[in-house]
């Protein structure tokens, strides 16, 4: 008997413990690192909704991990951070390892960002991904491709061109398409939103380089929907005229906001 009301409170107590829930995050700061902008804030993910107006700082140049990071802890201070960090990067991510770096500074590569960052910071939590990828998280969870089935791919065009390959709402990672070759040029090198405003294009013939490496990813790789981020995607109707795809092509919600969006998604 005495055996038996010793481990009656045991059993008890693991019962009590088992059904312990812990509370899920419904906040977190989404930064977006960028060629010529590092821009944060914070997101609800569980609608997508930025809770506070995004603040945006130059990236410094020479855009090096330890400079680039003070800059990600500057935005944190300025909203008073103290919980989960997700960031977009411009490069392949591989458990928080940068193994290439197409806009920013070469000392990146082979660098834990997600330690850096985390250190930096103080955040208990930091998860990294790339750039293309998360803004395309954040597109078919809440914008454009939500509840899309098939084959759906992110275009981001900016200082580079990052690409994100969706199948049936599911991440492929890393697919660097912008980096694709297209009439003997890199389609990055030659059709990026920065190669653009460098050679001072027209919007027609700009929209016709971004229609040819579209074309040259499409006849790769069939997909059934287009997706187009990027700071200069606020100006769609300036250069869509000029696509001659058969896929379906169509503008991101969250425009050039993606990213901060779809960091903090990765993050939960």
């Amino acid at each position: 008997m005495a055996d038996e009301q010793l481990t009656a409170p045991t059993k008890t107590t693991a019962t009590r413990t088992s059904r312990t829930r812990v509370k899920p995050v419904t906040q977190v700061l989404g930064i977006d690192i960028g060629g010529t902008g590092v821009k944060g804030a914070p997101v609800d993910v569980t609608t997508g909704e930025l809770l506070a107006e995004r603040l945006r700082i130059e990236t410094p140049q020479p855009a090096t991990p330890e400079a680039v990071a003070a800059v990600v802890a500057e935005i944190a201070a300025h909203f008073n951070w103290t919980g989960p960090i997700g960031v977009g990067f411009p490069g392949v991510i591989k458990d928080g390892v940068v193994k290439t770096a197409a806009n920013v500074d070469k000392s990146w590569i082979d660098v834990d960002a997600s330690k850096l960052i985390a250190d930096v910071t103080g955040s208990p939590k930091v998860c990294i991904g790339n750039d293309a990828d998360v803004a395309g998280l954040a597109e078919v969870t809440f914008g454009a491709g939500k509840d899309h089935t098939g084959f759906v791919i992110m275009i981001t065009l900016g200082t580079g061109i990052g690409s994100a390959f969706f199948f049936n709402g599911k991440l492929l990672p890393n697919m660097e398409f912008g980096h694709v070759e297209v009439g003997g040029k890199n389609a990055e090198s030659w059709a990026s939103d920065a190669a653009r405003e460098r050679e001072d294009l027209k919007w027609e013939k700009w929209g016709k380089r971004v229609d040819r490496v579209l074309h040259t990813i499409e006849d790769l790789v069939w997909p059934d929907l287009f997706i187009v981020g990027g700071g200069v995607s606020k100006k769609s109707d300036k250069f869509f005229p000029y696509f001659t795809l058969r896929t379906p092509i169509v503008t991101a919600n969250f425009l050039n906001d993606a990213g901060i969006v779809g960091a903090a998604l990765h993050a939960k």
